[in-house]
């Protein structure tokens, strides 16, 4: 476990980014061979996307990155359990290994709620790792709702 930790690292920067412009702040990082080839953090509302979620972000960049589709020996570090969505462009991406902090109890796609990531009829099956830095990552997302709260948002 601690070898994804500085990874996590990162992707929780990432989520202070989406906090910061009035999105949930939820922060990616893809890696591969030890570097990072894709960053993403929400952006639904700054950009008016409903895709602009930190995971599809991340793995945009690191497609471009890489000059392909498939993800190939590329670890996503996300600080919050993907949902439907994301978790469906993951097993598209033929990822290989997902590392998130926080489950999603209400959305989460990995096992919380549904689990696509490792769906026994899905042509992929993605493996996952959860828990790294859990505790920080739900501190990020209390403190931002409790913030909403007391501005009345």
């Amino acid at each position: 476990m601690d070898e994804h930790i500085p990874w996590m690292r990162e992707a929780l920067r990432e989520a202070a980014k989406a906090a910061a412009q009035g999105d949930v702040p939820v922060g990616a990082v893809a890696v591969r061979e030890g570097r990072i080839v894709g960053r993403g953090y929400n952006r639904k509302e700054h950009d008016r996307d409903p895709t602009a979620h930190a995971e599809m972000l991340a793995l945009r960049e690191a497609a471009r990155t890489l000059g392909g589709w498939r993800l190939i020996g590329v670890t996503l570090y996300c600080t919050l359990e993907p949902c439907v969505m994301c978790a469906g462009a993951m097993v598209q991406a033929r990822l290989p290994r997902l590392v998130w902090a926080a489950d999603d109890l209400k959305a989460g796609a990995g096992g919380s709620v549904l689990n696509v990531l490792q769906h026994e009829r899905l042509n992929h099956r993605v493996e996952v790792i959860r828990g790294v830095l859990a505790e920080e990552a739900q501190e990020q997302l209390r403190a931002f709702f409790e913030q909403l709260r007391a501005r009345g948002d």
